[in-house]
């Protein structure tokens, strides 16, 4: 137990490192190109993005049902059977990486036909094949660092991530101030992504010499790996596709420039989120061996912990982005480059579902439940397409974004806790759904209230909106903790944070 909580925070602190440091370089980064270059590349970047996730197979699981398998050959100390998994998964990946690479090739002739911009940008299919490039270069070394994270040493990874990070960051900085070249800000970021699989790789080889050995799985085994990988896959998938459709679609049907201004409120979510995914995901392998060794109770009792965090973040999180980030975008870019408040909204609330469901995302994650909820996902990447289409028709982006959430909410954001509780917390998920439902609406008063708050404060520049975040951020915190404070999962973790000090646990 001890041992678990230890990885765990140590991987959550360098995870945090990293991201900060991600953080503020991203911030740069992103200055520096739109106003060197203007948000015609940015929202062509955000489209490239977006077509190289439905094709790249790199998102698309393998990695979770690696780590998954993983598991028990390392409880076990069984070093032939990971070495024989780790050969296994490289040809699998070499397999995966070609067909990426013939996929990315045969989009080419649709180019034209996603790409909607006023203004023509040269070399667009040079532009394309490097970014294509810059997602073949990430199967190289994969197969052999998931072998950390299922050993809970992801802090390895993700302390070489921040120097590879910030040499990758600064070169692309200075290239575009320099030279202003797109061309070279692309070739940079391969370069960057080659050198961190190589670092990882040798970090993994290092700790676990025994992989590079010659192994190899039996026929059952490999069939029992592709019965695991192929639910994942499908998973994967439908998420992907989902996510990639709000770019793709606001390209095709508004126009490839608002993909770079939706993009810089895009980036500032998926930062926050990024904390809190990393919050929860550094728990996944801890809860992988819970699951082995501990019963239901004990095993509802971390998830109640997890999720009174989760509730809580939830309840600061989401009403200061909504209220605050569109004067933020006014302060970093100018007026221009804001949304409309329909569509800011409608951000605010896919930001919510991604949060809140982070705590029963990692046990999901380490159960491997892909398997049973396969088929939700996907049920809600199509419904996400055709609300998409008709929405985005009705109300432009918001809608095409407002479909993302609806879609969710009546697929997988019900479907998934209904499997965790029944299966692993041996109970009904009613108390569950209440619970999220009630969190929803506090997020709505509060996001209510900091709006009517932040409006009454007034005022434009730098310090009034520091003002208006610190008030923001100081109401939402004070009424959530009192709200949660007194909860069961919140009086379970203060517990055990206690026992941890005093040394007991």
């Amino acid at each position: 137990m001890a041992g678990r909580i230890k990885k765990t925070g140590k991987n959550i602190a360098f995870s945090f490192a990293n991201q900060i440091v991600t953080i503020i370089l991203a911030f740069i980064a992103r200055t520096v190109f739109v106003h060197r270059l203007g948000v015609d590349y940015l929202g062509l970047s955000g489209v490239f993005n977006s077509v190289l996730r439905v094709i790249s197979l790199a998102d698309l699981g393998l990695q979770t049902a690696m780590i998954y398998s993983f598991y028990k050959p390392l409880a076990e100390d069984d070093h032939e059977k990971l070495a024989a998994l780790t050969q296994y998964y490289r040809r699998i990946y070499l397999v995966i990486a070609s067909a990426a690479a013939v996929l990315g090739l045969a989009l080419i002739p649709a180019l034209p036909r996603i790409i909607n911009l006023d203004n023509e940008i040269p070399h667009l299919t040079v532009y394309y094949l490097l970014s294509l490039s810059g997602v073949v270069v990430t199967y190289l070394c994969v197969y052999r660092t998931s072998i950390l994270t299922a050993d809970q040493k992801d802090y390895m990874v993700s302390r070489a991530a921040i120097w590879v990070n910030f040499g990758k960051t600064t070169l692309q900085i200075l290239a575009i101030l320099i030279f202003g070249s797109y061309f070279a800000f692309l070739v940079i970021g391969i370069g960057g992504g080659i050198l961190q699989n190589v670092v990882t790789s040798h970090i993994a080889s290092r700790e676990y010499p025994y992989i590079l050995r010659k192994a190899d799985l039996s026929g059952e085994e490999k069939k029992e790996i592709f019965k695991n990988i192929r639910p994942v896959l499908l998973y994967k998938l439908s998420a992907v596709v989902q996510d990639a459709t709000d770019n793709l679609l606001t390209s095709v049907m508004i126009g490839t420039a608002a993909v770079g201004y939706y993009s810089n409120y895009a980036m500032i979510e998926l930062q926050i989120v990024g904390f809190v995914r990393l919050l929860f995901g550094s728990m996944t392998a801890s809860v992988g061996n819970l699951l082995v060794e501990e019963k239901a109770e004990r095993r509802y009792e971390v998830f109640l912990s997890a999720q009174s965090v989760g509730l809580i973040i939830s309840a600061v999180v989401i009403p200061c982005y909504t209220v605050l980030v569109s004067g933020f975008i006014e302060l970093w870019f100018g007026s221009g480059f804001t949304l409309p408040p329909a569509a800011v909204a409608a951000i605010g609330v896919n930001m919510y579902l991604s949060c809140v469901q982070r705590p029963l995302w990692a046990f999901s994650d380490a159960a491997g439940l892909y398997r049973k909820t396969k088929y939700a996902k996907l049920v809600c990447a199509v419904l996400n397409l055709a609300l998409s289409v008709v929405l985005g028709k009705l109300i432009g982006l918001a809608g095409i974004l407002f479909a993302t959430a609806i879609s969710a909410a009546v697929t997988y954001v019900w479907y998934e806790p209904k499997l965790i509780f029944e299966e692993y917390f041996d109970m009904k998920p009613a108390g569950y759904y209440i619970e999220l439902a009630l969190n929803f609406l506090l997020v709505v008063a509060l996001t209510a209230l900091c709006g009517w708050l932040t409006g009454m404060i007034g005022g434009s520049g730098v310090i009034w909106w520091l003002i208006k975040a610190a008030v923001s951020g100081t109401v939402c915190l004070a009424v959530s903790s009192l709200i949660y404070m007194k909860t069961r999962g919140f009086v379970l973790l203060t517990e055990k944070a206690r026992r941890l000090l005093r040394g007991e646990d």
